[in-house]
């Protein structure tokens, strides 16, 4: 097995909720001696029509914006918060985790299920893509 491990944090939700994840991903990652990446997917607007209905920069504001605001979730929530690679990734949410993690040579996907609609039944549809086509063991963390 390899020694990196990959969290998926959607910076959209609670911190409570992000904070139990990192603490799980944690405690994982030090139990198996890996690194742990924390990764967070923000969307692309690179197709015309999207694109057009924002500002000029707006991409790349928003870029910036996630990538402080991933450090500072980690910085708040995290024992070690110099223990770990973070990353922002932009994309469709499932396909990016899936492809980020192979990118990273990692073994182990960590991502939380938020309570699912009545149509989602068991996961929801991001973490439910994962689970099914990911490469690497998922590890869901029900909210």
């Amino acid at each position: 097995m390899s020694k990196n491990y990959m969290l998926a944090l959607d910076l959209g939700e609670s911190s409570g909720s992000n904070k139990k994840a990192i603490q799980i991903a944690e405690k994982l990652a030090k139990n198996d001696g890996a690194t742990l990446h924390v990764v967070t997917v923000i969307p692309t607007f690179s197709m015309p029509i999207v694109g057009s209905y924002f500002p000029e920069g707006f991409e790349e504001k928003n870029f910036k914006l996630a990538k402080s605001n991933l450090k500072k979730v980690i910085e708040e929530d995290a024992s070690d918060p110099s223990a770990m690679k973070r990353h922002v990734v932009q994309g469709s949410i499932y396909e990016k985790i899936m492809s980020t993690a192979d990118k990273l040579g990692c073994s182990l996907i960590i991502m939380e299920a938020h309570r699912p609609d009545l149509k989602d039944y068991l996961l929801g549809p991001n973490a439910a893509r994962v689970v099914r086509h990911a490469k690497q063991s998922v590890y869901v963390i029900r909210d």
